[in-house]
């Protein structure tokens, strides 16, 4: 399931009303082998939310490589993707039904959604589901959970190391091209600063502003 950030375009889910709470789309994601090892996601129905990932044991590719230890933080999807999410859950029963399609696929690591509203919850876990349509949301998921932690490693590049900036946006380029990573708009503000930053490559700014314009699409 691609999803393009457009802001507040589209319907979406209202806040319950006699001031029950706002429903909830949590994403527990584990995969000893990469890094981060283990994140969630927690999703509202504005496209408002909270990442918080933990590096984990695996070792990186290169020593040299800045990986943030945890990221952790509020972000902001598009509603429409929020939207789209949430319509996903509802269709699959609030989640009350097997995910997992005990196919013998590779490992993509293990997904579990969990589902909270004033319509009531629910919860599965699967490293591939048999439904499509839950599969993508997954895959979805994964992708935006990249484009987090991308964003953070931008972070900590701009800190320490500037020269690195330009191999790691022209990644982040080809990457929202093939959709390993999603949702742009969660990492506006380390764009935006990039562009807006003098001592920074012109290239960098460039491919920067480019990344921009693409995240409000």
């Amino acid at each position: 399931m691609r999803a393009w950030c457009l802001g507040l375009a589209g319907a979406v889910l209202a806040v319950a009303a006699y001031g029950q709470a706002e429903p909830t789309l949590r994403v527990d994601y584990r995969n000893p082998g990469l890094i981060p090892s283990t994140w969630t996601l927690t999703l509202h129905p504005d496209g408002s939310g909270h990442f918080h990932s933990e590096r984990g044991a695996a070792k990186g590719d290169s020593e040299d490589t800045i990986e943030p230890v945890t990221v952790d933080r509020d972000i902001q999807l598009s509603s429409m993707f929020a939207a789209q999410a949430f319509h996903a859950v509802r269709d699959h029963h609030l989640l009350h039904t097997s995910c997992e399609s005990h196919m013998k696929v590779a490992f993509q690591g293990w997904k579990k959604l969990t589902y909270t509203g004033p319509d009531g919850e629910g919860s599965c876990e699967f490293n591939y589901s048999k439904e499509k349509d839950i599969q993508a949301l997954g895959e979805s998921f994964v992708a935006i959970a990249s484009t987090v932690v991308e964003g953070a490693r931008l972070e900590l590049l701009l800190q320490h190391e500037p020269l690195g900036l330009d191999k790691e946006l022209e990644f982040l380029a080809e990457a929202a091209q093939d959709g390993r990573v999603q949702q742009l708009c969660a990492i506006r503000g380390i764009l935006q600063k990039l562009e807006d930053d003098p001592d920074v490559m012109e290239r960098v700014r460039k491919r920067a502003s480019k990344l921009l314009v693409q995240s409000s699409k």
